[in-house]
């Protein structure tokens, strides 16, 4: 499956496997159960985040993994979110330090 990852005006296409949707599950419970216990986004403390707040976190995530360099992680990130929000192509990478301003196009 493709996702387009789009951080400030450039894209990086991210193919991940199909097989690694199912296989990254107990990766993506760990996530969630991080997630489970509240989490700040920029300036605000979301006690309970939604799919859609998971995956923008997620996705600030995947930010710092492109500044490493760490490609597994951004599969492993990338597969998170198409599980999450099936149907998503494109996720437009906030890189003005406010995550809630990340967004996910089908």
């Amino acid at each position: 499956m493709l996702l387009n990852i789009n951080i400030e005006d450039r894209n990086y296409p991210v193919n991940v496997p199909d097989e690694m949707l199912s296989e990254a599950a107990e990766f993506f419970n760990t996530v969630d159960s991080d997630m489970d216990k509240g989490w700040q986004m920029s300036r605000s403390w979301v006690d309970n985040p939604d799919v859609e707040q998971r995956c923008q976190i997620v996705a600030d995530k995947i930010l710092g993994a492109f500044e490493l360099g760490n490609k597994k992680l951004i599969f492993l990130l990338s597969a998170y979110i198409l599980a999450k929000q099936p149907g998503v192509k494109t996720v437009y990478v906030s890189t003005n330090g406010e995550m809630q301003e990340t967004v996910f196009e089908s």
